[in-house]
């Protein structure tokens, strides 16, 4: 009698943090060790530094991480390292679009990288914000949202930390349809600001999602990072105390963002995990 035995699940997580000190790097490699932890699964990953040292992924990973980054998606335009990161995303679709690669490759992109796979796959116009969003907020489910398997047993609305100077709007419906594209999730509404909502979620294909929020942050370690001295103090210069405060009690909230940690990656995983094909033995 054959057995059934997935491979060693290989995952690579694409840094584009540019060397700026960060949290959610450590929040990425803490939801794969639990992850792996809890499921008693065989996982190992490695981290390519992508706007430094131009370093992307070979496509013997299984998944796929992209994460948050400082500074402009639009200024990044036509730079070499961005050329390769576009270069990588071709390679991806040309791998999954290929009948006879029966094990395709699974794709979640967080804020900066999802700014960058708006651009590329043309999904919305990508532009600055007015001000900064800065805090913790409601993410609000649209019609394919409340389907898709990513946000299983997410509420409408939930709670995610967001961190941006800019955002994905004005959508083409016509080129959605062409792309095979979602729109899951936008931001709250605002009714006395005339201003079109911003999309927070996209699935750009049956292999690729993305969250513009950062479903990665952890209410402990987010919780002490802001108290230390440094943060503290930078946070009430730019955003006020009561900033401050309001995102120290929601961060504890088991509501807020320990139910957006505990769900939405680990279902990205869990999906994708179940997807790949075992091998015979």
């Amino acid at each position: 009698m054959s057995l059934i035995q997935k491979n060693k699940i290989r995952i690579a997580i694409l840094d584009l943090y540019d060397g700026v000190a960060n949290q959610g790097m450590r929040c990425i490699r803490e939801i794969l060790t639990q992850f792996s932890d809890r499921n008693d699964l065989d996982i190992m990953w490695d981290e390519f530094d992508v706007r430094q040292n131009m370093k992307v992924p070979d496509l013997s990973y299984d998944i796929f991480i992209s994460s948050g980054g400082p500074g402009s998606p639009l200024d990044s335009e036509g730079s070499e390292w961005e050329n390769v990161f576009f270069n990588w995303l071709n390679k991806l679709d040309k791998w999954n679009n290929n009948e006879t690669h029966i094990q395709k490759k699974y794709v979640f992109f967080i804020c900066h990288s999802f700014q960058l796979a708006c651009r590329h796959y043309k999904v919305g116009i990508v532009c600055q914000r007015r001000s900064t969003s800065f805090g913790v907020f409601p993410i609000h489910l649209l019609k394919y949202g409340k389907d898709e398997v990513v946000f299983e047993g997410m509420k409408d609305p939930f709670y995610a930390v967001d961190s941006r100077d800019y955002q994905v709007v004005e959508s083409s419906h016509t080129h959605l349809l062409e792309l095979g594209a979602l729109i899951l999730a936008i931001e709250k509404e605002r009714p006395h600001i005339l201003l079109e909502r911003a999309i927070m979620a996209v699935r750009f294909n049956e292999y690729m999602i993305g969250t513009q929020f950062h479903p990665e942050a952890d209410a402990v370690g987010m919780s002490m990072y802001l108290k230390t001295a440094d943060k503290k103090k930078t946070v009430i210069e730019n955003h006020g105390e009561a900033k401050w405060a309001s995102m120290i009690e929601q961060l504890n909230d088991p509501d807020k963002i320990i139910f957006t940690y505990e769900h939405v990656l680990p279902n990205f995983l869990q999906i994708a995990m179940q997807r790949l094909q075992p091998i015979k033995i």
